[in-house]
C-alpha cells in the first residue's frame, strides 16, 4: 500500500533544535525521525523506525549467514547474575538500578553477558551442542554523565550483541573469525568506512579484542595508525621502550635550589640558566599524583613518573588502573600526605629512599616505559624549592611497575615496527572480543568433552551499535538541504511529489505511485493538498529519500521529472517510462 504523506505521522521543523551539537542530531530531529524525550533518550517516529529496521535487517541477514541464531532477553534484569560476575558493583554509577515493591534489586541492562551465559548453561551440557552463536537486537541503558550528540552518545541505545560458545580455544578462534567477517560485510553493505583497531582487553582478559572504528571528526575515540598497517585505539597502544643504557661512570645525582619552579616550563627555564645546559621538557621527569577509588571504596594514592614533555591521557589512565576509578589527587589528599611536596615530587630524596618504599611515604610509584634503566633525569627532590639532576633510573631509583598512561603523539613508533603513527578521530561502531572463560567460570558454564570430562566453555562477544550506526550514516550522508540516505537503508525507495493545483498532476502521481508499488518499490507519496511546491520540495530534501519524482507542470503532457538527490541530477521523462527508469538495475 502506498504511504501517503497527507495521512503520515510526520512533521518537519524549519529550525534546528537548541540542544543539537552535531549534524545527525540536528537533521534527524528536523526531518521527523526522532524526538527528544529526556537527555540522551529519544522517541522513535515512523521514518526513524523504518531506517532502523533496514539496518537491523542487514545485520540479521549477515548474522544468519554467519550461523548465529536470534534470541531476545528482557531489558529489566535481576541483581543476582551481576553479583555472581562481580559487575553489580564494578559498574559503579554507570547503570540504572531500581527496586521492585518487594525491595528486590534490578537493573536496566547495560549489556547481557550474564544472561547469555546462564541461558546456555540452562540448556546445553555436552560438547556435541557446540559451537553455538546466539545474538539479540535489544535496547541497552547506561547512565551517561553527559549525554550528548543525539544518538551518538545516549542513555538508551539499540545494540546487536552476539556471543559464541566453544569448548576449545581453536573453536573460539573459528567463531571469532566468522563474526569478524560478518562485521566487515555489514559495514561494506552500509557503505561505511571503517578501520579495525586493536583494543584493550579490559578486566576480562581474552586473547583478542578489536574495534571497528568509523573515522569521523565527531568521534569520541582517538586511534593511531601507521602507513605500514598498524592500527589501535589509544588505550591499547603499546609504547616502544628504548634500550637500557649502561650507567657505569655517570656522575652522582645533585640536588640544586629551584625556587618557584613547580611546573615543567619553569623548571626547564631555571635548569638551563643554573645548570648551563640545553635542556628540554623531555629531559625532565614529571611525577603525577593520582587517586584510585577501588571497588571496596578504599582510596589509594599512586605516583606515576612520565617524561615531562608528555601529558597524562585520561583513557589510558582508566585502562591502566581498572577497575578502580581514577582522578587527580585533591588538596585534601596532599594534606594527608605531607611527604608529597606538591610541585617538587620525585622518586628520590637526599633524606630518604625510593618514594615507593614504606619507610618513605608508603605510596606506590610507577613509571612510563620510556624511563629505562640508565636514563638520566631532572626531577623533584621531594624537598620544597629543590630539584635534582642526573638522577639515573635503575641506579638511583626503581618503581613498583610500569604503566601506559602518557599520551600518544604523532610520530611515535608503532609497536609492530611498521613505522611512525598518526592520530585520528573515530567512532566505535562495532567490537569483536574473545571473552575467554571469564563469564563461564564465574557462572559455572561447563560441558562434558569427548572424554566425559567437565570443561569450562570459552566465549566470544560481538557488538554492533545499531542506533549509533544510524546516526553515523546521517553524519555521512547529508548536504546543506537535508539528509541523503543510501538506497540500502532509506526509509522509502522513491518519494513521489505531486505539485500545483491541477488535478491532473495529483491523478498522475497517484497512478505512478501505484505502478511503482506494484513493481515492488516502496513509495512515499506527497499528496498533501494546498501545500506549496516550495514546502514540498524542502521536505523532500530534508527527509532524504534518494530518488524523487516530481509530478507537476508536465503532467498534462504525460511527463514527470526524476530527481536523484545523491547526484543532484534531474531528468524529464515520459510518465510511462518512469517506472522502468526507477526499477532498472
Amino acid at each position: 500500500m502506498v504511504t501517503r504523506l497527507s495521512h503520515y505521522f510526520l512533521r518537519t521543523l524549519r529550525e534546528d533544535p537548541a540542544d543539537a551539537e552535531v549534524t545527525s542530531h540536528r537533521l534527524l530531529v528536523r526531518a521527523g525521525y526522532i524526538r527528544r524525550a529526556a537527555p540522551g533518550i529519544f522517541t522513535w517516529l515512523p521514518l526513524g523506525l523504518r531506517v532502523k529496521a533496514k539496518i537491523e535487517g542487514i545485520v540479521r541477514e549477515e548474522m544468519t549467514r554467519a550461523g548465529a541464531y536470534e534470541v531476545h532477553f528482557p531489558a529489566l534484569l535481576p541483581r543476582e547474575p551481576y553479583e555472581l560476575s562481580g559487575r553489580w558493583e564494578a559498574y559503579g554509577d554507570g547503570i540504572f538500578r531500581l527496586k521492585d515493591r518487594k525491595d528486590a534489586d534490578y537493573l536496566l541492562a547495560p549489556t547481557h553477558e550474564e544472561m547469555f551465559t546462564l541461558l546456555v548453561k540452562d540448556l546445553y551440557s555436552s560438547y556435541k551442542d557446540l559451537p553455538l552463536t546466539i545474538y539479540q537486537i535489544q535496547d541497552k541503558y547506561r547512565d551517561e554523565a553527559r549525554p550528548r550528540a543525539g544518538l551518538l552518545r545516549g542513555r538508551e541505545f539499540t545494540m546487536k550483541d552476539a556471543y559464541s560458545f566453544d569448548y576449545t580455544d581453536a573453536g573460539l578462534d573459528a567463531s571469532y573469525q566468522l563474526q569478524r567477517d560478518a562485521y566487515e560485510r555489514i559495514f561494506q553493505r552500509l557503505g561505511m568506512e571503517y578501520v579495525i583497531v586493536n583494543a584493550d582487553n579490559g578486566l576480562m582478559g581474552g586473547a583478542r579484542s578489536e574495534e571497528f572504528l568509523h573515522p569521523t571528526p565527531v568521534g569520541e575515540d582517538t586511534f593511531v595508525r601507521s602507513a605500514g598497517g598498524y592500527a589501535a585505539n589509544v588505550e591499547a597502544f603499546t609504547t616502544v621502550a628504548p634500550e637500557p643504557i649502561a650507567f657505569d661512570g655517570l656522575p652522582a645525582p645533585v640536588v640544586f635550589d629551584s625556587p618557584d619552579t613547580p611546573t615543567i616550563d619553569t623548571l626547564v627555564a631555571h635548569s638551563n640558566a643554573v645548570l648551563e645546559g640545553e635542556y628540554t621538557a623531555a629531559d625532565t621527569l614529571k611525577n603525577v599524583v593520582l587517586a584510585l577509588t577501588h571497588l571496596d571504596g578504599t582510596r589509594e594514592l599512586v605516583v606515576v613518573g612520565i617524561p615531562g614533555d608528555r601529558e597524562v591521557d585520561d583513557k589510558r589512565v582508566e585502562v591502566a588502573f581498572a577497575p578502580a576509578a581514577v582522578e587527580p589527587a585533591t588538596e585534601a589528599d596532599f594534606a594527608k600526605h605531607p611527604l608529597l611536596v606538591k610541585g617538587y615530587i620525585g622518586p628520590w630524596s637526599e633524606l630518604g629512599p625510593v618514594l615507593g618504599e614504606e619507610s618513605a611515604t608508603g605510596i606506590r610509584f610507577f613509571l612510563d616505559p620510556r624511563v629505562v634503566d640508565g636514563s638520566s633525569w631532572i626531577t623533584g627532590a621531594n624537598v620544597d624549592q629543590k630539584h635534582v639532576h642526573t638522577l639515573v633510573a635503575g641506579r638511583d631509583f626503581t618503581a613498583d611497575g610500569f604503566v601506559e598512561v602518557a599520551n600518544v603523539r604523532p610520530g611515535d613508533p608503532a609497536p609492530d615496527g611498521s613505522g611512525p603513527v598518526e592520530l585520528a578521530r573515530g567512532m566505535e561502531i562495532g567490537h569483536v572480543f574473545q571473552l575467554g572463560r571469564f563469564f563461564a567460570e564465574k557462572l559455572g558454564l561447563k560441558v562434558l568433552d569427548e572424554n566425559g570430562k567437565l570443561v569450562t566453555v570459552t566465549m566470544g562477544s560481538y557488538g554492533i551499535g545499531v542506533t549509533r550506526i544510524l546516526a553515523a550514516l546521517a553524519e555521512l550522508n547529508n548536504d546543506d538541504k537535508g539528509l541523503v540516505w543510501p538506497a540500502s537503508i532509506a526509509p522509502f525507495d522513491v518519494h513521489v511529489v505531486a505539485t500545483g493545483r491541477d488535478a491532473v498532476a495529483f491523478e498522475l502521481a497517484e497512478k505512478l505511485a501505484a505502478d511503482l508499488e506494484a513493481a515492488g518499490v516502496d513509495v512515499l507519496l506527497d499528496d498533501r493538498p494546498k501545500v506549496s511546491p516550495g514546502v514540498k520540495f524542502g521536505d523532500a530534501e530534508l527527509v532524504g529519500v534518494p530518488r524523487i519524482v516530481i509530478v507537476g507542470r508536465g503532467a498534462a503532457d504525460g511527463e514527470v521529472e526524476l530527481w536523484d538527490r545523491r547526484t543532484g541530477e534531474r531528468e524529464t521523462v515520459a510518465a510511462a517510462d518512469a517506472v522502468a527508469a526507477l526499477t532498472a538495475g
